[in-house]
């Protein structure tokens, strides 16, 4: 099994954990590790076959790469690290985080399916539903990364195999029939969404909100991790718009009033956002939540 190094410099400062901790579906996330030594291990699908990716940052960011993929892995490193851009803070919040963390940047994985799943799952349900079901899917279906990788990390499954997950296994990982549907339309279609990686934004967009149960949502969080999109903001998302609304005028606002909010700062929604979770709460901890629901019995 060959294995391949290369190492990336950035142009300006560049925070590597941060950047890439937008890939990881909690610590629970099968397909991504960081180890004691500060090394950030990650495993993908890649269209030569599977990979596993150790990176760590030092003068500059050094990748070693294992497996079929790990030729195409080190191809795309500056792509998966992000591109850094001009951003313009204007606000006294984002002024301050952004001295705090100014190498934040948004991550392009190219590997379109392999955020879509995740996020399908993530559809209207608590964050922890969701990063159980992923993780128990992963365990049984993801494949062992190829290489010296740290004890459980797995490459994600191909849509040939999501396709064949047998009915009653969704029905134990607690994924709802709806949702399951949704994954399933996505996987006939895999080859065409990989295709989004090389589109302009809204053409992107359009193709991906084509499979049946896909929204403005879920587009937008595939596309602020597979195709690297600054400018991406998850409409609908239980509590973007109130974070957003705390942290800029001190009280909550809906969807479209975030977008005004936002509109100052295209095209670095996604990194506003980003800097914005990245101050921590800024609204009171009162409220209604999600309920938590157990969709096995069902």
């Amino acid at each position: 099994m060959g294995i391949v190094e290369r190492v990336w410099r950035p142009e300006g400062p560049f925070d590597l954990h941060r950047s890439l901790a937008l890939l990881r579906h909690a610590t629970t996330d099968p397909t991504h590790r960081t180890t004691r030594d500060g090394a950030l291990w990650r495993a993908t699908l890649t269209p030569d076959g599977p990979a596993s990716y150790r990176l760590v940052q030092g003068d500059g960011v050094t990748c070693t790469a294992w497996g079929p993929g790990a030729d195409w892995v080190l191809d795309g490193l500056p792509e998966l690290l992000g591109e850094g851009g001009d951003l313009d803070p204007v606000h006294p919040l984002l002024e301050r985080v952004h001295r705090r963390h100014p190498g934040i940047r948004i991550p392009r994985t190219r590997r379109v399916f392999e955020s879509l799943v995740p996020a399908i799952i993530e559809q209207k349900v608590t964050g922890k539903e969701a990063r159980q079901s992923y993780a128990l899917l992963l365990r049984r279906y993801g494949e062992p990364a190829p290489g010296p990788v740290p004890a459980g990390l797995r490459v994600p499954p191909s849509p040939e195999t999501w396709r064949h997950v047998p009915s009653w296994e969704w029905h134990q990982a607690g994924v709802d029939p709806r949702r399951t549907r949704t994954v399933l339309a996505a996987a006939q279609v895999a080859a065409r969404l990989e295709e989004t990686v090389a589109m302009d934004r809204q053409d992107a967009y359009t193709r991906l909100t084509a499979v049946p149960g896909v929204g403005e949502w879920t587009a937008a969080e595939v596309a602020v991790r597979a195709l690297g999109d600054t400018d991406a903001v998850s409409v609908g998302d239980y509590h973007l718009a109130a974070l957003v609304g705390w942290a800029l005028v001190g009280r909550p606002v809906e969807d479209e009033e975030m977008l005004a909010l936002l509109e100052p700062w295209r095209p670095h929604r996604a990194r506003v956002i980003r800097l914005l979770e990245l101050a921590g709460p800024a609204k009171p901890r009162f409220g209604p939540r999600m309920t938590v629901q157990d969709h096995r019995r069902h």
